[in-house]
């Protein structure tokens, strides 16, 4: 077992009767299949449809007093709490932000954690990402035995975004984030907010913009932010990177023109070329037959 302590994670519970249709009722995805040991994946959106927070959200057991716990960005867990105590109104709901008692710790190397680390769950995003806990903050640091540079390697290796490093919140559509191919979106359920938006980019094919995985050819990785061009032209910008590979958040129909001339393609004025398709990502990938109809299908 290796893990690793995500320092940049908070924790907020939703309890009381009325918890699962509250949350229904916001979030993207379908809570219907989100049992205790069966964890999902969403976001919260703005009536525009851009993410405000993408959290897991994991189902306690009666003996763990009900209710749900959200896995969800440190920096965001305010402004989360205050956007669901905004729609609460006459529900009967409590909201606790369990910060500061609670940690999160994942695997590092996708082998399982000790059933005794907390409430351990598997990620739900992707299998080889394998499990993580949500934990008393005490006696946590007997469990890490990895630097949690390692855990977002792996990530970065799998083609994983992660916000406030890939995408930038109250800017980013769930497509351009890989939502739809992470199982953070059902397109099957009732409303919620933004949902008008995300279900119009996905019937009409409309996302501009998706995070792609890439490798610099030096082997080394620009840093963070920097601009992505193709051929001098703005292209997107790079996002986390690791051992020489990135995630870049990138035009599609730009990169489809860069590829159909040749263009060379620079991140923070390093070159860079595209890593080999995820297995997870289903729509037309840079390269495959029908990725440049996609691309331009998009603007």
């Amino acid at each position: 077992m290796s893990a690793t302590r995500l320092i940049d994670r908070g924790v907020i519970r939703v309890s009381g009767d009325d918890a699962r249709d509250f949350l229904q009722n916001l979030v993207t995805n379908d809570l219907d299949p989100v049992m205790p040991g069966q964890a999902g994946y969403g976001a919260l959106l703005t009536p525009q449809g851009k993410m405000i927070c993408d959290f897991f959200i994991l189902a306690l057991t009666p003996e763990d007093g009900g209710g749900f716990l959200l896995d969800c960005p440190l920096l965001q867990t305010a402004d989360l709490m205050k956007r669901l105590k905004l729609y609460k109104l006459r529900a009967k709901v409590a909201l606790d932000d369990l910060t500061e008692t609670s940690a999160v710790i994942a695997a590092v190397d996708g082998t399982p954690l000790p059933e005794d680390a907390g409430l351990v769950y598997d990620d739900p995003r992707l299998p080889a990402l394998g499990q993580r806990a949500i934990t008393d903050v005490e006696g946590v640091e007997a469990l890490v035995t990895a630097e949690a540079e390692a855990y977002h390697a792996r990530r970065v290796a799998l083609g994983i975004p992660a916000g406030g490093r890939d995408f930038a919140y109250g800017d980013t559509f769930p497509h351009e984030a890989l939502l739809d191919q992470l199982g953070g979106v059902s397109f099957r359920k009732g409303c919620y907010i933004g949902q008008e938006v995300v279900s119009r980019m996905q019937h009409r094919g409309t996302a501009r913009t998706r995070i792609v995985p890439i490798v610099f050819d030096e082997g080394i990785a620009a840093e963070t932010g920097a601009d992505a061009t193709a051929g001098g032209k703005p292209l997107g910008s790079i996002g986390s990177g690791a051992d020489g590979r990135a995630l870049a958040m990138l035009r599609l129909d730009r990169l489809a023109d860069a590829l159909a001339d040749g263009a060379p393609l620079l991140g923070g004025g390093l070159a860079f070329h595209l890593a080999e398709k995820p297995a997870f990502i289903r729509f037309p990938f840079p390269g495959e037959a029908g990725f440049g109809a996609a691309a331009g299908a998009a603007l």
